[in-house]
Formats: structure tokens, sequence, C-alpha cells
């Protein structure tokens, strides 16, 4: 019997792993030079916290029961479980709070979808206590950070306002707005065509469906349709921030920003403006990121239903990785510095002991013990084959002979 890993899992190689975090790196330099720092949530929640916020559909979850029948689940997402702590382990903490993770996530995919990747991994931050255009700005600056950071090109920011969007979605009949709402996230003309909606409705959800494109066309559109007071505070919430954004695009390098309010979510989770960052450089767009504004979410998991606003993005690295791998992703393990090896069983002791002297370098030193007897010539190619730099032969008194290895081409094939 062959044993593999289970439908939807994957295990990750060596080199597989040092691509992970050399990605996963150069996001957390981001992230601590902006202030931020790390929480780890249980990989495992209660059902109930996962919908709590609305956000995650129950069939996406994959399930289990504890000893007492309680169901939970594993997290398909992490910004409910960031939200539940917040309000629970740190009750009575100083806002805003800056965190951010790299962690791994679990989605059930469709049972049609077989052998569909079910375990992901993200890396995202949660700006907690900030509200107003100016935390807004300080988290789409952050993402164009991390993304200039990895070197990633030919990236876009599509902007959405998810108030805007359900001001003018109020029109439509109860029984019709989800599947009008359905069908202009998904971008889906043919049923907006279709839906039983008077003339007025139609053309209304088909200008919604085309409101994207050049900020300043795009708001010039809006501003002559009739929004109520709170959605015309939001339309100039939009505007102040896409205003800061171009004054600040000469400091942050590339930024290039739509304005899209037909990005519109299918869950009522967001609160204000919405986010999704889309690659180009493969042979089709790719969605790398997302995030938004979400301000009554804690007060879901709050005892008293007290909330403080909050904002966050999360990063696909799988996405990332496959987009980065021709370049700037290592395309080899880190090297061995040492290969220590006993003369004889006499000199293992002062193989071992030698072998701890060199690891215990002020910087980091990597160094194999040579485990079998075999010839020198034997060790050097395997040696060579491993990259190795240099070769410490230890006699049984201890005393080490170095020799350096030079470097050759090697045919791996």
């Amino acid at each position: 019997m062959v044993y593999q890993p289970p439908p939807g899992a994957r295990d990750l190689l060596p080199l597989d792993v040092a691509q992970k975090l050399w990605i996963e790196g150069r996001l957390q330099q981001v992230f601590h030079r902006w202030g931020y720092h790390r929480i780890i949530t249980s990989t495992l929640e209660r059902l109930d916290t996962l919908m709590a916020g609305g956000a995650i559909e129950r069939s996406t979850v994959l399930q289990l029961k504890d000893a007492e029948e309680e169901e939970l689940g594993l997290r398909p997402e992490l910004t409910a479980s960031i939200a539940r702590t917040a309000v629970t382990r740190m009750a009575g903490a100083t806002y805003p709070q800056r965190l951010y993770y790299n962690a791994n996530v679990f989605r059930r995919t469709p049972e049609s979808s077989h052998n569909r990747q079910q375990e992901f991994y993200q890396a995202g931050v949660e700006l907690l206590g900030g509200g107003g255009w100016l935390a807004d700005a300080e988290v789409l600056l952050l993402l164009a950070d991390c993304l200039n950071n990895l070197g990633l090109s030919q990236w876009r920011l599509i902007l959405g306002e998810a108030g805007i969007a359900q001001s003018l979605l109020s029109p439509f009949p109860e029984a019709l707005k989800d599947k009008v709402r359905s069908a202009i996230a998904h971008l889906d003309r043919v049923t907006l065509e279709t839906l039983p909606l008077s003339d007025e409705l139609r053309s209304r959800a088909l200008l919604m469906l085309d409101l994207r494109g050049y900020p300043a066309d795009v708001l010039q559109q809006v501003a002559r349709l009739e929004l109520d007071p709170p959605q015309q505070e939001a339309l100039n919430h939009l505007k102040s921030l896409i205003e800061l954004l171009n004054d600040c695009s000469s400091m942050q390098g590339n930024f290039p920003l739509i304005l899209d309010l037909s990005l519109i979510q299918t869950i009522d989770y967001y609160t204000g403006i919405v986010f999704e960052v889309v690659s180009d450089t493969a042979a089709q767009a790719r969605i790398v990121g997302q995030g938004g504004r979400y301000d009554q979410l804690l007060g879901l998991y709050h005892p008293q239903g007290k909330t403080v606003p909050g904002i966050g993005f999360a990063l696909n690295i799988e996405d990332l990785h496959q987009l980065l791998h021709a370049n700037q992703l290592p395309q080899a393990t880190a090297a061995i510095n040492w290969l220590v090896v006993p003369e004889n069983t006499g000199a293992y002791p002062a193989a071992f002991a030698y072998a701890e002297k060199l690891r215990n370098s002020t910087h980091l030193v990597r160094v194999e013990m040579n485990l079998d007897e075999s010839d020198p010539d034997t060790i050097r190619k395997y040696a060579r084959r491993r990259r190795i730099q240099q070769i410490a032969w230890i006699k049984a008194d201890g005393l080490p002979m170095i020799e350096p290895l030079a470097k050759e081409r090697i045919n791996y094939e």
C-alpha cells in the first residue's frame, strides 16, 4: 500500500519551506517596521465563534467534535479568531492594537472538486481600534509596502466601499436584493439582465456593475447618484482617502489604484472600504490578497456588545509563491558550512566537541556530522553535492585538519 496525504493536503519539502519562509520573512520585516506585533490564535475554534461574524459559510469549515460533543472547526480565516481574542484575552488593552499573523487556515472544497487544496497559508494584519480614513490609509500603504518589499510587480489595488454599495442596493426589492448583490459581486451581467426588475432598477444594477475604473471618473459618476447622508459622508471619506494615497504615492512608489464600487462582498462582515490585490504577472489575473473595514465585528464577541473599529488584510502565501518563483525566491536550501568527520570511533567525542564549538559561533553556522565510515573520496563527493564549504577531519586526540572545498559545477540530474 502506498501511503499518501489525504485529499486536499500536501507536504512542503525543504526547498518549499525555504521559499515560504523567505516570503514570510520579507513580510514580517514590513510588519515590524510599521509597529505591528505577532499574534498566534488557536487553530481550533468553536463553530459558533467562526459563524458569528457572518463571514464564513458553514459548508466550507472542516468540522469535528470534542469529547463533550461540542462542535468545533478548523479556522478558515484569522479575523474572527483575532476578534474573539481581542475582546476576551486582551480585554482592557490600550487601543489601537496593531497585530499581524503568519498561519495556516483550512477550507473545505466542494465535493465535486476532488483533491483540491484544503490547507492554505496566510500572512496578514489587523489594526484594531483605528477608525477613519487615516487608519484606512495606514493599512493600504502597509499593504503596498509588503508587495514592494517582495519585489512583486504588475499588481493593482481594487478598492470598493461596502457602505456605499449597500446604499445603492437599498431600492431593490428584498426578495431580489441578495440575487442582485450576488450577481454584481460575481460580475454576472446575464443574471442582472434576466432578473424580474423594472427598467429603472435594471439600469441601476447595470450601472453599479460598471462603477469601476480611474478613481476620479468613478467618483464623478457616484456623485450624480442619490445617496443618503451617511453614504454621502462615506463618499467624502473615500475621496479624502484616495487623495491621501495619491499624495503618498511618491513615498511608496508603485501604488496602482482602481476604484471599483461593483466590488460587493456577499457577506455583511464589512462596513467601510473593501479591497483586493490583483496581480497580472501570470497568464491571467490572480487575487493574492483581500481585506476591508469591519467596525461592528468585535461587538459580536463582547459580552456587553461593546465594539471597537477594525480593518485588516490577508495575503495568500501560495499565490505569492507561484508569482515570485521564477526570480526572487531562493533556488536552493541554505548551504551547510561544515562537515565534521571523526577519524575513527575513538574520535567520536572529540568530533562532537568540535562541532559544538563551531555551532556556538556568534553568527549562525550550520554543521553536519558525518555518520558513516566512507572513504575520504566518497565523503568529499557527498560534501560537494550538499554544497558544504569545509570539512573538519578530527583525530582521536581532538586535533582537526581543515579542508576547504573548491566550488564545483555539479550535474544533479
